[in-house]
């Protein structure tokens, strides 16, 4: 038994990786699409973090009830989800604001410097 998965790595990078990471990866971007605030992505990886670990318990006789393995799987989705959630944000706020915005990396933006003297040269 390894302290990441507990019937075999595949097992754990099927379900818990491909499937609820993906799943969460969707999660994290609706939100975002809808403008939803970010604690709403942590709420609903918990509840998709039960929903993973029964795919674990039905499909391959893992534990239902192991809240070590269920904090794992959680951990795992919230990154995902954060990962979704936050490049999805990224390209909302510097494609809608363009004028306020730029972006400094997949994941973060920064205010657009006005240049005064461009400004200042065509109001008077």
């Amino acid at each position: 038994m390894s302290l990441l998965w507990e019937i075999s790595p595949w097992v754990f990078l099927l379900v818990t990786v491909a499937l609820g990471g993906g799943a969460a990866w969707l999660a994290g971007r609706g939100l975002a699409l809808a403008w939803r605030p970010y604690w709403r992505v942590v709420l609903y990886m918990l509840i998709l973090g039960g929903a993973v670990r029964f795919l674990h318990f039905a499909l391959f006789d893992g534990t239902l009830l192991s809240p070590y393995y269920y904090v794992i799987d959680t951990i795992v989705l919230i990154i995902a989800a954060s990962l979704g959630f936050r490049i999805t944000r990224t390209n909302q706020m510097v494609n809608q604001y363009r004028w306020l915005y730029r972006r400094t990396s997949p994941f973060t933006w920064a205010e657009r410097q006005l240049e005064q003297a461009g400004r200042e040269g065509g109001r008077g």
